[in-house]
């Protein structure tokens, strides 16, 4: 999944590096004026250096140490011992300065690619789930959905990108050391080799525990996630029935088990740290042991500084080689995260357009239904539907609960394809024009108008580039939403709330009709507009749909049949079959379905 965001950071990534080899190369480097500030302490070297070019069999590594005593030992001729030791150690002071520089610019050209590329995955999951089918969501929790783009992304952010630095810098810094320990000493640095393995291998086995109890928790931080998302959206229910104690009861089970979870996890996390000290220093003291009973038995080509050199770098590889041991806990957890992040990231989106799609210059409205089967899984809910819309022309689904109505009416935007048959527009398949599209064609009013917490221009704009003020108070007026807009604080920029929480029902549903009438769309989808409302505002919004419906094509599916009386054609469904077909007289004639269903709403 990372190689999908690190390549627009790479100019990032190069100087990070470049910064690191500087890093670990300065830091070898002043710790290596240590020897001579030790040997001049202790008086270890006391012979006489002469000036040595390269050629002759001489090494750079011999000519480098040669020449730099060489310059010791004339500074101590020209300034005396305590001024060269006061100089060697200005320069110690001096490398280190430009090695804690070095190391800032690490961080410094780090923090974009990390802050970057959780931006990226942000951007990229929202982008993904807005493209997603709505299919989707009817098989998983939206609460689960939310805490994968909330907790999991939060997660990879601190567990992975905030590893990211030590995961560039503490490579780098251990080659280099073991670089210089080989040149000091190979044969101690071949020991010291065969040693580390062994460490990293213990600490693996716990990084792997921890993936697989991180990815327990973060599943059951969706499941509380749905939990609250849950309780928000039916809390007036809740309310209803008394059933705080229930929920409160099954909040807490979940949380009780996300606590002990989290636990779990944060003890492992925990054992990082003092497991990679005491390895180290388990290390340390077996080098010690190793390389100091080579020196004393004279079997080492070391002296007793060198080996002090040695030892130094051999601790300054541990303390990288802790951290990248953290931080490879870490990434082990968001790696968990990674992979529910994943899951969304890589869902398949059957609802595609067409290679070579069909462009319709004109619509007409004319919609034809060929024979359509659909299913929901197993669950078969039309089965063989034929139906002929003309243009223009306005048809009412009406039937029982589950007969199919609204399965039919969700098919023709497509936001399901159909198994079996054909859904056309004009003579043209649905599915051979570009989604985009096929959805111009379409306005929808649904029974719940969908709004979103923002002012009344902007959502009855939504979806409608270049909509004027003129055009807002020209579709409010027609969708008899006007006079109530205007009675408000701020007129059209007045906020309505979440989901339009602010405004009654069949304001809300004005707003939704106004939305539709600025599309202008030739194709109208009308789900139970009207169902939810009480009588007077029924009789506005109905009024308004009138507006909208003329000379348009409409599908009206309804439960309230007086609001489809003068449809030009009634479609009776029963058990994903159309019935009965008809005018509202001619049903009636029929003595069939949709007489029952007129005289069971008289009653």
């Amino acid at each position: 999944m990372m190689r999908r965001f690190v390549p627009p950071y790479k100019k990032f990534v190069v100087l990070n590096i470049i910064c690191n080899i500087l890093s670990a190369l300065l830091t070898l480097f002043s710790f290596m004026l240590i020897i001579p500030i030790l040997e001049m302490l202790f008086k270890v070297r006391e012979g006489v250096y002469e000036y040595m070019t390269l050629g002759g069999g001489n090494s750079v590594k011999d000519v480098f140490i040669n020449n730099f005593y060489y310059y010791t030992q004339e500074a101590i001729a020209d300034y005396g011992p305590a001024t060269t030791l006061a100089m060697l150690a200005a320069a110690l002071v001096f490398m280190t300065a430009l090695k804690t520089g070095v190391t800032y610019l690490c961080s410094y050209f780090i923090i974009p690619m990390r802050n970057g590329i959780v931006r990226d995955i942000r951007n990229y999951v929202f982008n993904k789930m807005v493209t997603l089918p709505i299919s989707f969501f009817t098989s998983a929790r939206k609460g689960d959905v939310m805490a994968r783009m909330s907790g999991d992304v939060a997660e990879i952010e601190n567990s992975i990108m905030q590893s990211l630095d030590m995961v560039f810098k503490n490579p780098i810094m251990i080659l280099a050391c073991l670089g210089m320990m080989f040149a000091v000493s190979w044969q101690l640095t071949v020991f010291v080799l065969v040693l580390l393995p062994l460490a990293g291998l213990v600490m693996g086995q716990v990084g792997k525990s921890l993936k697989r109890k991180s990815l327990e928790q973060q599943n059951q931080w969706g499941v509380l996630m749905s939990n609250i998302e849950e309780c928000l959206g039916g809390l007036r229910i809740i309310k209803a029935f008394n059933a705080e104690s229930k929920v409160k009861s099954r909040f807490h089970r979940e949380n009780q088990l996300f606590y002990r979870l989290s636990n779990r996890i944060a003890r492992r996390q925990s054992l990082a740290h003092p497991m990679s000290e005491f390895l180290g220093t388990c290390a340390i003291a077996i080098v010690l042991w190793f390389g100091g009973s080579l020196i004393l038995s004279g079997t080492s080509s070391m002296d007793a500084s060198q080996f002090i050199y040695f030892m130094v770098i051999f601790y300054t590889i541990i303390n990288p080689a802790k951290d990248l041991s953290k931080a490879m806990y870490s990434i082990q957890k968001g790696l968990a995260s990674m992979d529910r992040v994943d899951k969304i990231l890589g869902a398949q989106n059957p609802i595609k357009d067409p290679a070579t799609p069909h462009e319709i210059k004109k619509l007409q409205g004319r919609i034809t239904y060929d024979d359509v089967t659909f299913s929901y899984g197993d669950n078969e809910v039309l089965h063989n539907v034929s139906l002929d819309i003309p243009a223009g022309s306005t048809v009412a689904l009406v039937g029982q609960s589950g007969s199919g109505k609204s399965t039919m009416a969700d098919l023709l935007p497509r936001f399901y394809d159909v198994q079996k048959g054909a859904i056309k527009v004009d003579g043209v398949d649905v599915r051979d024009l570009r989604v985009h599209d096929l959805r111009s064609f379409m306005g929808n009013v649904n029974q719940e108008a969908i709004l979103f917490n923002d002012s009344f221009y902007n959502n009855i704009t939504f979806g409608v580039e270049s909509a004027t003020m003129e055009d807002v108070i020209k579709a409010a007026k027609v969708a008899n939403a006007h006079e109530f807009i205007m009675a408000t604080d701020k007129g059209y920029d007045t906020n309505i709330g979440d989901r339009g929480c602010r405004l009654s029902g069949g304001q809300r549903q004005r707003i939704s009709i106004a939305r539709a009438i600025l599309k202008n769309p030739p194709l109208l989808i009308l789900d139970e507009a009207t169902s939810a409302l009480d009588t007077e505002s029924e009789k506005l919004v109905q009024e308004a749909l009138n507006r909208l419906m003329d000379g348009r094509t409409t599908l009206v599916i309804a439960h309230r049949l007086s609001t489809i009386k003068n449809a030009d054609l009634i479609c009776v469904l029963h058990e994903g079959r159309i019935v009965e077909r008809g005018t509202h007289n001619e049903l009636l004639a029929l003595n069939g379905y949709y007489k029952h269903l007129v005289d069971m709403q008289k009653f």
